[in-house]
């Protein structure tokens, strides 16, 4: 036996949950937000502090370290970080995600380099952005790290050696997840010179040792950490219902998509999480429960006197332009109005059944690739919602599951400690989530029929859109 604890250093907040590193059972929490600006990394390392205020950490033999994927700490050559972080939601990178796409010559050439083709989010995106509107800083970089290596490095008290994980590494656009190897020639392309990389360490090998000797396993990123926390394996994918929506799978090996679709991650387990997302999931839930003046349990509510189909009307839910299919300067639209199905109930079950199918067309593109789904895991506060977990079976084919609330993310690096902890060959075998599961049932034809109905209204108001 043992104690372990995960921690999550999100882009608000630290959470620590301590563990039994056999069972997995939650032995005590602790939480505090970063008390000052997000972009500052003393402000993570302060709300850590405060998250273990009150002894989280008392005879914790291994912490392992999950944070807010995708963001950039730039260092000089004292490993002063040289500029507040670029944070992974940071959008101002658009243009230099667009110009580094043509440098490379093309969206093909991005996914067969490394399995992904430059987004805003990307760390290779915000080190061109550094190099054309912040030169004089660019040109004091000489190592670059994402959050959760930084903070690694900082719990292990700055030793010369740094590390990340493959789930991490694989969102940075410059490591491929097919060959488990870094594009230096990406990198300096898009800052202008070489810089030092983190070395990419195993699942369960450790990153080392604090000053007080507890060990510190590999971390890796917050997608990454909550499907090992989930227990994650082939055959089960996730969709989060956030303001926008993701799709992803776990996976025997990395898929290069030429379109850009997919994103190729790699898990922190030695899997994959090839991974699709949508501009528009409970943004859409939440325009129409606004229109309707009601809220998310109100609209749930409506829709549930509906029937599925909504009285024949469709709503194409692409409020806010889409990437899958690539829409960006598209608008949601409306379709099959007719006098008897002008009902607040039918708009309700329209949005709930739109986002649904949004999702579904991004489910459908790994499907096409061959990933077997005969699971999925519906995460996010619209998946509570009764509507939801009625129609999701039905629209998805296959079983939902509802995960009980809890903090998944800190509980996967938690797992990982215990993992490099006992030094095993496979992970601890903890207890699976409790979980409400939603089978598609005898309303799966009916579910499939406006499945159907949804394509037809999709492919005939954007002809082609899924065949570049």
């Amino acid at each position: 036996m043992g104690i372990v604890a995960g921690l999550e250093s999100s882009a608000e907040y630290t959470s620590i949950i301590v563990c039994d590193a056999d069972s997995g059972a939650v032995v005590k929490e602790g939480h505090a937000e970063h008390p000052a600006e997000r972009d500052d990394p003393q402000s993570w390392l302060i709300s850590l502090g405060r998250a273990a205020s009150t002894g989280q950490f008392a005879d914790v033999e291994a912490i392992g370290v999950s944070a807010q994927q995708q963001g950039l700490v730039a260092l000089d050559s004292s490993g002063t970080p040289v500029r507040p972080a670029l944070l992974g939601n940071d959008r101002r990178m658009q243009a230099a995600a667009a110009d580094l796409v043509d440098a490379l010559g093309g969206r093909e050439a991005w996914a067969q380099a490394v399995g992904a083709v430059p987004q805003a989010g990307h760390p290779i995106s915000k080190l061109r952005w550094l190099a054309r509107n912040e030169p004089d800083t660019a040109s004091r970089v000489v190592e670059v790290l994402q959050p959760h290596d930084w903070l690694v490095w900082q719990l292990m008290a700055r030793p010369y050696r740094r590390t990340t994980d493959r789930g991490d590494a694989s969102g940075t656009g410059y490591w491929s997840a097919a060959l488990e190897s870094y594009r230096p020639d990406l990198v300096e392309m898009a800052l202008g010179h070489h810089v030092a990389l983190p070395e990419v360490i195993g699942p369960a090998e450790p990153a080392g040792r604090t000053p007080e000797g507890l060990l510190i396993s590999a971390g890796t990123g917050e997608t990454m950490a909550a499907a090992f926390g989930l227990g994650l394996g082939l055959g089960d994918a996730v969709i989060s219902l956030g303001a926008s929506g993701s799709v992803f799978a776990v996976h025997h090996e990395a898929l290069a998509d030429p379109t850009g679709t997919i994103t190729s991650y790699a898990d922190a387990t030695g899997m994959h999480l090839p991974a699709v997302r949508t501009l528009n999931a409970t943004r859409v839930l939440r325009g129409t429960a606004d229109l309707l003046g009601t809220d998310l349990d109100g609209l749930s509510d409506l829709a549930q006197q509906s029937t599925p189909g909504a009285y024949g009307l469709v709503l194409l839910p692409y409020l806010e332009g889409e990437h899958t299919p690539n829409l960006p300067h598209t608008a949601g639209s409306l379709h099959g109005l007719r006098r008897e199905s002008m009902k607040p109930e039918h708009l309700a079950r329209a949005a709930v059944e739109g986002m649904l199918c949004g999702l579904a067309d991004a489910l459908d593109v790994l499907r096409a690739r061959g990933v077997q789904v005969r699971r999925l895991f519906l995460l996010g506060q619209a998946a509570g919602l009764p509507a939801v977990q009625a129609a999701a079976p039905t629209l998805f084919g296959t079983q939902v599951v509802v995960p009980r609330p809890a903090d998944y993310t800190a509980i996967g690096a938690a797992r990982q400690a215990a993992w490099a902890l006992k030094g095993t060959a496979h992970p601890p075998q903890w207890a699976p989530p409790e979980c409400q599961v939603f089978d598609p049932g005898a309303e799966l034809a009916a579910g499939q029929a406006v499945r159907q109905h949804y394509v037809t209204v999709r492919e005939e108001t954007h002809p082609g859109a899924f065949e570049d």
